[in-house]
């Protein structure tokens, strides 16, 4: 008996083909949701808190030295103590890279200029690991400089001249692809030389690295004279456009630079030993400088008696030549010699003495004093003659008083208290005064002028200087023009 073979289920082509069908909605399906990750596949999850989104969105790639791991999921929102509200991007990470440290840093980039975006990690070094479902907090976050950023802060007057420029630029290479291809050839040498110069840039002792952030702390700290930088560039538009209209002349000057330069490269090291005397003789004149400040009270007096006196200069410079003619004939005189060193003796044995009594005049003004109160004294006259402006002082009788014979200086005794006033006058204070011998600021003296300047002590006896200070100084004269 022949029995009937059961058939399979898989010679039935409807049932065949709806399994085709089915898996391949199932394949379509798992491609689709690809960048969402694959079902049954485990991942390691993990929260990025973020102060923006910066253009991401979920299936974003999530990115570890450059190779995929993982993808976004989903991003939502958290709002912190202060009431800001941060970005908190859940992604969901391959088996393979866990754990990640603590340390680890997440930076947002473009994929490319039209706005794509991926988020990139950076592995710490901490040993401490996240856990999944941990949070990279915000401050382990950098957010890129957006291109839009960039062109934000431009001014619309600025980004309308920035695309007049662009315009300007297409304009200008339109037509020139020849020269440019021919420039770019010659452009050979630069490129082969290129290597050695970024290598030496990029070495540890140029701090390259350092450039660019020492440029951005450097912004920071003009900003708050931007404005009178943008005042200079414009004051120096002013300075440069009248320079631009002389031109030829710049040009002249700019040719007769380099013969000025060789001549200064010849001339200058001849001029050296001048300068170095130059140098020495005003490093010698400084305490002369120093005493003009003292001493300008009498150059200036001087200084304006004399410029009357330059005008008349030319006449006697006509007048001196028969001077100087007998002046050279004196030199030549064979007995000058001898005497000038004799004289050059005698100013050897008397510097010591015009040393003590220098400071006499020229820190006490004694000798002009003299002459003044000596002119004084004599000024008075009538029609038979000049008179001596003295008075004479009545002494009285007292003992030892230079009224009479004494046998030594008078030494009191001063007048009684209740005596008259009369009586108790400077005429009949019998104490003897007298400094024969006072302190003129010489050498080994004290830096006073004592003559002249002592304060009459009563009731005592004082020989020599007086016990108080003195002052430093006595009165100035003054040159009085007829």
């Amino acid at each position: 008996m022949s029995g009937r073979r059961s058939q399979s289920p898989f010679a039935n082509r409807i049932l065949i083909g709806a399994i085709t069908v089915l898996v391949l909605i199932v394949a379509v399906f798992v491609a689709y949701n690809a960048n969402n990750g694959l079902p049954f596949v485990p991942t390691y999850n993990l929260n990025v808190q973020l102060p923006d989104a910066a253009g991401l969105v979920a299936s974003d790639s999530v990115l570890i030295g450059g190779n995929r791991v993982g993808y976004v999921a989903s991003i939502g929102t958290t709002t912190l103590p202060d009431g800001h509200v941060d970005a908190v991007v859940h992604v969901r990470l391959n088996k393979s890279i866990k754990p990640l440290p603590v340390d680890s840093t997440d930076l947002v980039r473009p994929v490319s200029p039209l706005g794509l975006k991926y988020l990139e990690i950076t592995r710490g070094h901490s040993p401490q690991m996240l856990a999944p479902n941990a949070t990279i907090p915000a401050s382990h976050t950098r957010l890129p400089v957006e291109i839009d950023d960039v062109f934000n802060m431009f001014t619309p007057r600025t980004r309308k001249a920035s695309q007049i420029n662009f315009n300007s630029f297409g304009d200008a290479f339109a037509g020139r692809g020849a020269d440019l291809n021919q420039a770019l050839s010659e452009l050979e040498p630069l490129v082969d030389h290129l290597l050695p110069v970024t290598s030496n840039l990029l070495d540890p002792q140029t701090r390259w690295a350092q450039l660019f952030p020492s440029l951005e702390q450097a912004a920071h700290e003009v900003v708050g004279v931007a404005g009178q930088e943008a005042q200079l560039f414009a004051g120096l538009d002013q300075t440069f456009t009248p320079l631009s209209q002389a031109t030829p002349a710049l040009q002249s000057a700019i040719a007769g630079g380099p013969p000025t330069l060789r001549t200064g490269a010849q001339q200058l090291p001849e001029q050296a030993q001048f300068l170095d005397d130059t140098t020495n003789l005003f490093h010698r004149l400084r305490p002369a400088f120093a005493s003009l400040a003292s001493a300008s009270q009498q150059l200036a007096p001087a200084i304006a008696a004399g410029i009357p006196a330059l005008h008349r200069a030319p006449q006697l410079n006509g007048r001196l030549v028969t001077t100087l003619q007998k002046l050279q004939s004196f030199a030549g005189d064979p007995r000058t010699l001898p005497g000038l060193e004799l004289l050059t003796e005698t100013a050897s044995l008397i510097e010591p003495t015009v040393a003590y009594l220098e400071p006499a005049q020229t820190t006490c003004n004694y000798l002009a004093l003299f002459f003044r109160n000596l002119e004084s004294a004599l000024s008075e006259s009538d029609v038979v003659g000049s008179q001596l402006d003295v008075v004479a002082l009545p002494l009285p009788q007292l003992p030892n008083s230079e009224a009479g014979p004494a046998s030594a200086p008078a030494d009191g005794p001063p007048a009684p208290r209740n005596a008259p006033l009369s009586v108790q006058s400077l005429e009949d204070d019998s104490f003897l005064h007298s400094n024969p011998y006072p302190s003129t600021a010489a050498p080994g003296q004290p830096s006073v002028c004592q003559a002249g300047n002592e304060a009459y002590a009563t009731g005592r006896q004082v020989i020599g200087n007086a016990p108080q200070v003195q002052q430093r100084t006595t009165e100035q004269t003054k040159r009085v023009l007829p």
